[in-house]
């Protein structure tokens, strides 16, 4: 039997395997490639992987046997049974030390049962997010391992290598990659960042409607707006890529492609799970579901054609000082995206506390600053934050989150306003500014709500005369008793 050479191996070879598989070769490892449909392992090796230091495999002992002792296997299929199904099928060709990855999307909890499952057979697991699309993975993409610990300095090198570059607050070049921790901690990071990710691009589509509709602005014009706004604080690959899109012309009709696209959207469900995380953890991240429910929304595009012709609202008055309005609506833009990445590190403090995982805050900004969908200058802001206060609670309470808040918050204010006024909706927006001034409001209506509790169901309160901790039950109609249920939970 040949001696094995490969570096590490990956099995899947759809679009992010495959330039994943070409990155780790051109920055000069060796791969191996499996695919559970053997033909396109031939059809790689032979046409993109030609010439490259690519060992394909069509059966897995082979492509096991290839491998570097402890061996590296990454696996790129689809979440859920595909995953497990994978491993089944590897397993009996490991020994243990040996290190299986999975790079796929998958929901976190399921990366902490295969971690422990795995590791009473002496398999190391980690579980990562890998974000950036077709074009990071080839050319640098975001990663974020968590899982055994002990396999971190065996891919360390490789991951290390393959990720995106950028350049930290001493003007050194650092990767986007570092341990998240252990368990699902990669995955949970992931998916937080995908949450974020929809946020950030509805609060992108309610920009573009505002302009669109209050201001009748083109296609063309709302291109050069996104293109203004990416040299400023909202420099971001996804204000970056809009900018392209509005321009994009399509070929057949000749006029602005995205006016031709379906307005439906879809989803594949990180952004449910950041949604379902939340609820769990007590952590109102009203934007990210706003974000995931606007999708939901979208989807029902018959039902909403048809209330169109029904249901009544305002006509849309247009902005007569549209250059104020543009950079209102930037303002709102920006102090909407602060509130979503606050309402992000929020939720990863939760669940870090509820699974006793260490998460770095500051070194997650940094790993997203560069190779992922979320990448953008702001997340140095964030990194800095966290750098000087690693046990803050909350993003906006930073004093330079809180001082452009305040600065924007006029603007956000306005436009809020305005799309109310006309009928626009602005679900993501709105959501955000009313989390900003629920959380800076000392004394909010609960009292009532918790009185209301009491009545109905004997749920007890607390009262600001008297120590918390202490729980008071009021007969409040005369004809109830003096039972009491259970306390409430905050």
């Amino acid at each position: 039997m040949a001696t094995p050479s490969a570096d590490i191996g990956l099995i899947g070879l759809a679009v992010m395997g495959e330039n994943l598989v070409l990155n780790m070769e051109s920055h000069g490892f060796t791969v191996a490639v499996y695919n559970r449909t053997t033909e396109k392992v031939t059809e790689f090796v032979n046409g993109r992987g030609k010439g490259k230091k690519i060992i394909g495999a069509t059966h897995l002992p082979e492509f096991v046997a290839s491998i570097k002792k402890p061996r590296k296997i990454m696996m790129m299929v689809k979440a859920g049974k595909p995953v497990d199904e994978t491993i089944a099928s590897v397993l009996p060709y490991l020994e243990p030390g040996d290190i299986l990855i999975d790079g796929g999307n998958t929901h976190f909890p399921d990366t902490t049962r295969r971690m422990k499952e795995l590791a009473a057979k002496g398999i190391r697991f980690i579980g990562t997010g890998v974000s950036g699309g077709e074009e990071g993975a080839l050319k640098g993409p975001s990663i974020m391992p968590g899982g055994d610990p002990s396999a971190w300095p065996e891919v360390k090198p490789i991951f290390q290598a393959i990720a995106a570059k950028v350049k930290d607050t001493d003007g050194q070049e650092v990767p986007c990659c570092d341990w998240v921790g252990p368990e699902g901690a990669g995955h949970f990071v992931k998916m937080v960042h995908n949450g974020i990710e929809y946020g950030d691009m509805q609060l992108i589509c309610e920009s573009y409607h505002l302009l669109k509709e209050l201001c009748g602005m083109s296609a063309a014009e709302m291109s050069a707006v996104f293109a203004k706004w990416n040299k400023g604080v909202l420099d971001s690959y996804l204000i970056e890529i809009t900018a392209d899109i509005l321009a994009y012309i399509d070929p057949e009709t000749k006029q602005p492609l995205v006016d031709r696209i379906l307005d439906t959207a879809g989803q594949k469900g990180t952004g449910k799970w950041t949604v379902d995380s939340a609820t769990e953890n007590g952590i109102p991240l009203t934007l990210i579901a706003e974000a995931v429910f606007s999708r939901c929304l979208s989807a029902q595009k018959e039902e909403r054609v048809a209330a169109s012709r029904i249901l009544a609202g305002p006509s849309v008055q247009k902005i007569t000082d549209r250059e104020q309005f543009i950079a209102d609506v930037e303002m709102a833009l920006y102090a909407s995206k602060i509130v979503s990445y606050a309402q992000g590190y929020t939720l990863m403090a939760a669940q870090a506390k509820a699974s006793n995982w260490e998460l770095n805050n500051g070194g997650i900004a940094l790993m997203w600053r560069g190779g992922c969908i979320i990448r953008s200058v702001f997340l140095g802001k964030i990194k800095e934050a966290f750098d000087k206060n690693p046990k803050l609670v909350n993003l906006m309470i930073d004093p330079f989150f809180a001082g452009e808040l305040g600065k924007a918050q006029s603007g956000w204010r306005r436009v809020v306003a305005e799309a109310t006024r006309s009928g626009i909706p602005l679900p993501a927006m709105a959501s955000a500014l009313a989390y900003y001034d629920g959380y800076r409001t000392a004394r909010l209506p609960a009292n009532l709500l918790q009185a209301q509790r009491d009545y109905f169901g004997a749920h007890t309160y607390e009262r600001i005369d008297k120590p918390r901790g202490q729980f008071f039950h009021t007969n409040w109609t005369g004809r109830g008793g003096t039972t009491a249920s259970t306390t409430y939970n905050v």
